[in-house]
């Protein structure tokens, strides 16, 4: 049977990862649209997502073998997009430096996000 925990594991780093991107486009997006709002939307949840990635990876999961690695697995990547996040505010004080830091932070979540669809 399919314990729901690694589940809600599972759902919680998709909706990180989903954040992470949204953040990133908004603070990059130019042009003369306006930004959509579901991406708006999206970003805006960032914050109480990192707190939900944080919450699960800091706590201890006992389950099955195979459970307990790949939970293992996802809480490592929560943390790592969490570090991620953190370098990225750090150095957003001007235009040049947001960009590069959005580059920055892109390329991690898509480096995180291939290496969770393998475990997937």
């Amino acid at each position: 049977m399919k314990d729901e925990r690694v589940t809600f594991f599972r759902k919680t780093l998709e909706a990180l990862i989903e954040s992470l991107e949204a953040t990133v486009r908004v603070s990059t997006w130019s042009g003369d649209e306006s930004i959509p709002e579901p991406l708006k939307e999206s970003a805006s949840q960032l914050v109480a997502r990192l707190g939900t990635a944080n919450r699960l990876a800091s706590d201890t999961f006992n389950g099955s073998g195979t459970d307990t690695a790949r939970v293992g697995t996802m809480c490592a990547a929560m943390r790592r997009l969490d570090a991620a996040y953190v370098t990225y505010r750090q150095h957003i004080a001007t235009p040049a430096e947001r960009t590069e830091a959005a580059m920055t932070l892109d390329a991690e979540v898509t480096e995180v996000k291939a290496e969770f669809q393998k475990l997937a």
